[in-house]
């Protein structure tokens, strides 16, 4: 009869942990890709939110600029959170 293999404790299985490390949120001043062009999705998300807020949407944000100004206007209209 073949021995069953040990059980990996819960709490040593990053995909079962729903907060796993430090590595997951960075802030964006030290992504290594912060100074690229914001993605289509945070253009798309961050103009939503501009004309929601009743402010000016900004196309050249970095990515890491729009990342800021996404989480300064959710805060303001109360989306996202």
């Amino acid at each position: 009869m073949a021995k069953p293999k040990p059980q990996t404790p819960h709490a040593e299985n990053p995909k079962a942990d729903p907060d796993p490390g430090s590595n997951t949120i960075k802030d964006p001043q030290d992504w290594t890709t912060g100074e690229e062009p914001m993605t289509g999705a945070q253009a798309s998300y961050l103009k939503t939110l501009s004309e929601e807020a009743k402010e000016a949407f900004d196309p050249n944000l970095t990515k890491a600029e729009a990342s800021q100004r996404i989480d300064e206007l959710q805060a303001k209209t109360g989306r996202g959170r």
